[in-house]
C-alpha cells in the first residue's frame, strides 16, 4: 500500500514566493521527468489561451486530469509560453515522503493540502493565490491520481468553491478582472516496444501466482487472468472466499460492501458521491483515533487494516470499465497503463518504461460567477470543466495508434 496516510499530526506546508527557483527549475525539471519517469519529450498545445487571459487581467485556475504522479511537472513549457509562474494544491504526503520532495515542491510554488479533513489553511491559501491574481493555481479536480488517461474520475466541487469564492473578493478590487478556469488534459503516449515493456512485469506477477510464465497466450488473455486472479485474493482477504459472476459486477460490489461496513462502523450516514469522496469521509473519521495518544496498540492496527482497506478499494474503483478489450484492437497505453496498475496494486512498485511523449492541450477559459446558480440540477461550472476535459482527452486519444 502507497504511504498516502502520514501517522503524525498535519502541518500546513506553504509555498515559497519565489522568482528565482521557478525560473532555475524550468531549466532542470525536464531532465528530472526524463530520469525519473520516462518522459522524453512534452508537447504544448493552445497554450496561448493561458496567456491571452492573464493578458486580459483574469485570475486563472488550471483544472488537469490527473493520471501520472509527473502530470504537474509537465507545465513547465505552458509557463514558459504564458510567461509566468506557477502555484499548486499538492497532497501533504508528497511532502513527507523525502527532504527533496519538500524542496523541490515548495519551490515550484506548491503547497499542502489535507485530504483527510477541512483544510482551510490550504484554501485560504488558494483564495489569496487568485485574489493577488499574478500566478495560475493548478487544482487537480479529480483529487487523486487515475493512472488512465482517457478517462476521468469524478470532479470533486472544491475547484468551483475556491474559484467563487475568490471571484466574489476579486469584485470589490476596483479594475480587477474575472476569475477563469482553464481546463487542461495531459495525456502521455507510449513510443516504446509495448509487449517488451510489459512482459517482464506480467510474468514477475504470474510467478507470485506460481504461475508457469503465459506467454503462449494473447497479451489481453493474460491482463484479463492476472485481473480475476487479483480480484479473487482481495475477496478471500475480506469475505474468505472467491466470488462467482460477471468480472465488473464482482468489483462494484466489493468496494460495496467493504465501504458500507466501514461506514456503519463509522456512523457515516450521509454516503458522499463517488468512491473517492465516500473514502475521503472514512479517512476523517478514522485518522484521529488512530492518532491520539490514547489509543493502544491493538486498536491502532484495526484503525490501520481500515485504512488499508480504504485504498485497495479506492485502487479498484480506478480501474475503468473494459479499458483492455478482447474482441477489439486496443490502445496502446491503456494495456501499459493497465499493467502498471498491476504492478503498483500488487507490488506497491512500478517500474519506469521509456520513452512518453507528453502532450498539454489548454482548453477555453470557464468564467466563474461569484454565486452559483442554485437552480441548475449540477454545477454548471464542473460539469463545463467536465465536458471540455472529456473531449480534449478524446480527441487526443484518437491520436495514439491501436493493436
Amino acid at each position: 500500500m502507497q504511504n498516502v496516510v502520514i501517522e503524525e499530526p498535519y502541518k500546513f506546508i506553504p509555498p515559497i514566493y519565489s522568482k528565482i527557483w521557478p525560473e532555475l527549475l524550468r531549466y532542470y525539471i525536464p531532465h528530472w521527468i526524463k530520469k525519473t519517469y520516462g518522459i522524453h519529450s512534452v508537447e504544448t498545445r493552445d497554450g496561448e489561451k493561458l496567456k491571452a487571459s492573464l493578458a486580459a487581467g483574469n485570475s486563472v485556475i488550471l483544472a488537469p486530469n490527473h493520471c501520472r504522479l509527473s502530470d504537474p511537472l509537465t507545465f513547465v513549457q505552458l509557463s514558459r509560453i504564458a510567461k509566468c509562474d506557477l502555484h499548486a494544491m499538492a497532497s501533504w504526503h508528497l511532502f513527507m515522503e523525502s527532504r527533496l520532495s519538500r524542496f523541490m515542491l515548495r519551490r515550484v510554488g506548491a503547497f499542502s493540502v489535507y485530504r483527510e479533513g477541512v483544510d482551510r489553511q490550504a484554501i485560504n491559501t488558494a483564495v489569496d493565490i487568485l485574489v493577488d491574481g499574478k500566478r495560475p493555481l493548478v487544482i487537480f479536480a479529480e483529487g487523486a491520481i487515475s493512472r488512465h488517461n482517457d478517462e476521468l474520475m469524478p470532479l470533486m466541487d472544491g475547484t468551483a468553491f475556491i474559484a467563487r469564492t475568490a471571484a466574489k473578493r476579486r469584485e470589490k478590487i476596483p479594475g480587477a478582472g474575472g476569475v477563469v478556469i482553464h481546463p487542461v488534459a495531459i495525456r502521455y503516449f507510449y513510443q516504446g516496444d509495448l509487449e517488451a515493456a510489459v512482459n517482464p512485469v506480467l510474468e514477475e506477477i504470474e510467478g507470485h501466482f506460481s504461475w508457469f510464465p503465459q506467454n503462449d497466450k494473447p497479451l489481453v488473455q493474460r491482463i484479463r487472468q492476472i485481473g480475476q486472479a487479483l480480484l479473487s485474493l482481495k475477496e478471500i482477504e475480506y469475505f474468505g472466499a472467491a466470488r462467482t459472476g460477471d468480472f465488473y459486477e464482482r468489483v462494484d460490489n466489493l468496494i460495496e460492501d467493504v465501504l458500507t461496513k466501514l461506514e456503519a462502523r463509522w456512523n457515516i450516514k450521509e454516503r458522499a458521491e463517488g468512491v473517492v469522496a465516500r473514502v475521503k469521509n472514512l479517512r476523517v473519521a478514522i485518522i484521529p483515533p488512530l492518532l491520539a495518544k490514547e489509543t493502544n496498540e491493538t486498536d491502532r492496527q484495526e484503525y490501520r487494516k481500515q485504512l488499508a482497506a480504504c485504498y485497495y478499494v479506492q485502487q479498484m474503483s480506478h480501474y475503468p470499465r473494459n479499458y483492455v478489450r478482447l474482441s477489439q484492437r486496443n490502445i496502446r497505453e491503456h494495456i501499459l497503463e493497465t499493467v502498471e496498475r498491476f504492478e503498483e496494486d500488487f507490488t506497491d512498485e512500478i517500474r519506469v518504461h521509456r520513452p512518453l511523449h507528453a502532450v498539454v492541450q489548454v482548453g477555453d477559459p470557464i468564467p466563474v460567477a461569484s454565486r452559483r446558480d442554485r437552480e441548475a440540477a449540477v454545477d454548471p461550472v464542473m460539469e463545463e470543466l467536465r465536458v471540455q476535459l472529456g473531449g480534449m482527452l478524446k480527441k487526443l486519444s484518437d491520436e495514439s495508434p491501436r493493436m
